[in-house]
């Protein structure tokens, strides 16, 4: 037990020190799908973790438990990511520093997720231009969540990298 451990010791040091010193994304071979296939964070990178983000309110008359209060998928998304983005830039960070995503996606009036609208509101934040880091994602079909209005909460892991 004794050998047992001292190898799997030797196996994790040996792993931590051939880690990078600075955040690597890895994209998808042959792909521009707006997502990592990985991401590896060096050793002395601070990780940051982010609540999940719902939709602001953009209907004031509507009734706020009504998807009508939030817009639509797309609507929704826009507005998740802009709070993720307002909460990072509250601590100095931004949504290159973002390296893994979990989307909760809830369907409407029966209807699966409208992930093709996700997909609009999401790539105005990662994979452009003036943000071309992509993090690692992972998109799940939920039957609800705390607000029957909201389609969308996401949560946001970023790393603080100062090297």
């Amino acid at each position: 037990m004794i050998r047992f451990a001292s190898l799997l010791t030797g196996a994790l040091l040996a792993a931590g020190a051939a880690q990078a010193d600075e955040v690597i994304r890895h994209k998808i071979p042959n792909s521009d799908f707006p997502i990592a296939r990985a991401v590896e964070v060096p050793d002395d990178a601070d990780t940051v973790y982010l609540s999940g983000a719902v939709p602001a309110v953009i209907d004031e008359d509507a009734d706020s438990a009504s998807v009508e209060a939030y817009g639509d998928m797309t609507e929704q998304t826009r507005s998740v990511f802009q709070a993720i983005d307002k909460t990072l830039k509250d601590i100095g960070l931004d949504m290159g520093d973002v390296v893994k995503l979990q989307v909760f996606l809830v369907g409407q009036d029966g209807q699966p997720m409208d992930f093709a609208g996700f997909m609009e509101g999401y790539t105005e934040f990662f994979g452009t231009d003036a943000q071309p880091n992509l993090p690692a994602r992972s998109v799940f079909e939920v039957a609800g969540l705390a607000n029957p209005g909201w389609l969308i909460e996401v949560e946001a892991i970023a790393v603080r990298d100062d090297n």
